[in-house]
This record gives structure tokens, C-alpha cells and sequence, in this order.
């Protein structure tokens, strides 16, 4: 059930045949296409924003969900949000590292969120990281979030083997 999030470079995103390159990696892996999210920065749109939707619709159009990452670090984010529509905002780290500074990224992280409440786009807040944050955040009504709090990056290789080591316990204790 879970989605797989990969981040497109704008070298990526520039590609000539990007659709059809995602297609067929979907097609090779089995991978649904419900479970693919790929993650762009508004960098990466605004060099050439025509083009870069059309690429996003067509990825769209094969049931992945795109996510703007990094979302208020960019120029121009209001206007990226009205020429796309995204499946979901990743509110960028900074300012959940900032929470403790002062009222403005409280302020930003509310209007953010109820701009994604408004246009039925869910936020996720990157970089969470206290308990005190995560409860903000609930408080808030921010229903996802991502951050060394809640996991730390690790290579796939420790997942499988937690993976086994996880059937293998349950499987002997149901034995």
C-alpha cells in the first residue's frame, strides 16, 4: 500500500521522452502506477513551464502522482500551483527548522496549509524532527509529515533483512 517517492532532477525532467521512459520502467518493475510519486522542485518547472506541464500531465495521465517538493523555497509557487495540478505539496524543511524562531514560519506553515485544505491538495511537512513539531503539526490538522523523527534514510538491503527477520518471528510465533 505504501508509495514510492522519487525526486526528478531538472535534467531528468528535461528528458525527451520521459513519459514513455516512466512507462516502461512501470512495465518492467510491475510497479502500479497508484504507488509511483514522483517529486519535482519548483526549480525545475519554472525554466521552461509550458513543457515541463504538458511532461507532467502526460506522467500524470499514466496514474503516477506528482508532488511539488521543496514547496516555499522557489519564486514563483502560487502561480506553479494555479498551471499544475499537483497531487500533493511537500512543505520544505526550513520551515519546520525555524518553528522555534519566531511566529513567521508558524504563520507560513498554517497558511500553507490551509491553502492545500482549499485547493484539496494534502501538504506533507518535510524535515520534522521534535515531538513539539510533530505536535504542532497535528494541532494544525497536517495529517503527513516526513523527517529523522519518524524514520532515518537507510539502504534498501536493512529494510529486507528487517523484513525477513519480521516474518520469520511471526511466522514461528503463529507456528
Amino acid at each position: 500500500p505504501h508509495k514510492i517517492a522519487v525526486n526528478l532532477s531538472p535534467v531528468q525532467l528535461g528528458h525527451v521522452d520521459l513519459p514513455r521512459l516512466v512507462h516502461q520502467i512501470l512495465l518492467e518493475t510491475g510497479l502500479a502506477p497508484t504507488r509511483l510519486e514522483l517529486e519535482i522542485t519548483e526549480t525545475a518547472m519554472i525554466s521552461d513551464m509550458e513543457r515541463t506541464t504538458h511532461i507532467l500531465r502526460q506522467l500524470k495521465a499514466l496514474g503516477v502522482s506528482i508532488a511539488m517538493d521543496d514547496f516555499g523555497t522557489g519564486y514563483s509557487s502560487l502561480s506553479t500551483l494555479r498551471a499544475f495540478p499537483f497531487d500533493k505539496i511537500k512543505l520544505d524543511r526550513s520551515f519546520m527548522s525555524e518553528l522555534d524562531g519566531g511566529p513567521q514560519s508558524s504563520a507560513i506553515i498554517r497558511a500553507v496549509l490551509a491553502l492545500g485544505e482549499s485547493l484539496a491538495i494534502p501538504v506533507l511537512a518535510e524535515g520534522v524532527e521534535t515531538l513539539e513539531q510533530l505536535s504542532f503539526l497535528r494541532d494544525q490538522g497536517c495529517t503527513e509529515a516526513q523527517g529523522y523523527l519518524l524514520g532515518r534514510p537507510k539502504p534498501v538491503a536493512d529494510d529486507l533483512i528487517q523484513l525477513e527477520a519480521r516474518t520469520l518471528w511471526t511466522g514461528a510465533a503463529a507456528a
